[in-house]
């Protein structure tokens, strides 16, 4: 492929108007709250602080820092192949752009699929959340499941509202954020903490993990949930303002603001609480809650539950427009049916967004299951980061071949461009095995042995399924 490919994909982007194009609505504050949405520090971090402290024992501040700084350099691989090729899809596209169609293919199976079970995942626990806040405490798997199609419904108004009806419940969802994370925090570090700052680097290995070696890689994999999602703002590149300049700085300063945020409000709650209250709430479907009105009292749990909901909707509503936009590039492409890439006289998929969400409500049905529900979190999370391996490993092939020319775009980082996509191939590839890899000690004692399996035996299903669709269609057009 010649080194510029920048046009091709431009043209590519303008021959499918008969299907319709996206409005450029979003300015780099949108971009950049739909990404910090996504990512959002309250459901990254409430999600993983009881599991992180029941499977290390504590000491996992230093997992949490260092995943951070390793997402920044995949983060930064992304800003860069976003200032060349700007387009809906983000990283789908790019790999179709560089690897070829066959591996575009596999990439945006990939990404759907990883996306889908972030949304379900997303939209199971703020489900949780919402029964709480309505009074619901009562009920099993079926109640929680419709909890969270009530919330499935609620992301499914918001996407098809006007944009800037969206774009105000984004913007909410952002201040709610920064109410329940850094001013609860900011409160518990000023008034209530109890314990020193060597807190936060003890007891590592005193959990369920067999060893200080083991509790560290869990508390790598477990922090990997925290600080996906940035790439959020490359799907939606079509609809931002200035995309070659915009859209680099969205994915950078919004994973940014999120990495702050969340090792503040994870050293907050660390030096305000003791172990022995996080594990023992770990196993609630709300850990946060109870510890919050202990240390503030009973008056603020309404406030605090209020606040989580809004962060939960808003991040739940950008997930259900980050993977339509997914969906509609590859249905643009003929990859996914035709019907999917349509959009509406306000230049909305809305076709590609119900096709979402009535996927994660099948996703679900999982819930039904505490084993299967729990496959579904996983795969949500070792998904995306095959997705950030392909994505790095693609853009690093294509460098050091030549097919692509990184100078092209509008950022350009020089000889530290290779070093830092190098770095960040090999810790994707890392963290991804980390993720994939079977712990008892991490899951449930009764666990079946295809739950401790669950990423590799998901993917290599999703993967196997695509090869053979692939091969079927080759020997139909022989």
């Amino acid at each position: 492929m010649p080194t510029n490919a920048t046009p091709d994909i431009l043209s590519s982007t303008t021959a499918t108007t008969d299907t319709g194009t996206l409005h450029r609505s979003l300015t780099v504050w949108n971009s950049l709250t739909i990404g910090f949405a996504v990512v959002s520090p309250v459901v990254g971090l409430y999600a993983i602080i009881g599991v992180q402290t029941a499977v290390t024992g504590g000491g996992w501040f230093v997992a949490l820092a260092l995943c951070l700084v390793m997402q920044l350099l995949v983060a930064t691989v992304y800003a860069e192949l976003s200032s060349q090729f700007p387009i809906a899809g983000g990283a789908y596209k790019w790999a179709r752009q560089l690897g070829g169609g066959i591996t575009g293919q596999f990439a945006g199976v990939i990404y759907i699929s990883s996306t889908i079970s972030m949304l379900t995942t997303t939209a199971y626990t703020g489900g949780i959340w919402l029964a709480i806040f309505f009074g619901s405490s009562g009920g099993g798997g079926p109640t929680l499941v419709l909890w969270g199609a009530v919330f499935l419904v609620i992301c499914t108004v918001l996407n098809l509202a006007h944009v800037n009806v969206f774009k105000l419940v984004i913007t909410l969802g952002v201040y709610a954020e920064m109410v329940g994370s850094v001013g609860v925090a900011l409160l518990l570090f000023l008034f209530f903490r109890q314990h020193a700052f060597s807190e936060l680097f003890q007891h590592l290995g005193t959990g369920t993990a067999p060893s200080q070696t083991a509790a560290f890689l869990a508390a790598l994999a477990i922090a990997g949930w925290a600080f996906i999602g940035f790439d959020a703002c490359s799907t939606i590149a079509e609809e931002t303002h200035k995309p070659k300049r915009m859209v680099p700085r969205a994915i950078f300063f919004s994973l940014c603001m999120v990495g702050t945020v969340v090792l503040f409000n994870s050293a907050a709650l660390t030096l305000s609480f003791n172990r022995d209250l996080l594990v023992n709430t770990s196993a609630s479907s709300d850990p946060i809650t109870p510890v919050i009105a202990s240390s503030f009292g009973a008056w603020a749990e309404k406030p605090f539950l209020a606040i989580v909901m809004v962060a939960f909707l808003a991040c739940g509503a950008s997930v259900v427009q980050y993977t339509s936009r997914i969906v509609y590039s590859m249905a643009r492409e003929g990859n996914m049916p035709v019907v999917l890439s349509r959009v509406t006289a306000s230049k909305a998929p809305r076709n590609a967004v119900i096709c979402v969400v009535m996927l994660a409500g099948l996703g679900l049905l999982f819930g039904l299951n505490d084993g299967a529900v729990a496959t579904v979190i996983a795969f949500g999370t070792g998904g995306l980061y095959a997705m950030f391996a392909m994505t790095t490993g693609v853009g690093l092939y294509t460098r050091l071949t030549r097919r692509w020319n990184p100078a092209l775009g509008e950022l350009k980082l020089g000889v530290w461009g290779l070093a830092i996509n190098v770095v960040a191939f090999l810790w994707s590839m890392f963290e991804f095995v980390n993720i994939a890899w079977p712990r008892v000690y991490a899951v449930s004692p009764n666990a079946p042995w295809w739950q401790l399996w669950a990423v590799p035996l998901v993917l290599g299903s999703i993967l196997g399924a695509t090869t053979l669709y692939i091969l079927v269609r080759k020997i139909c057009r022989i």
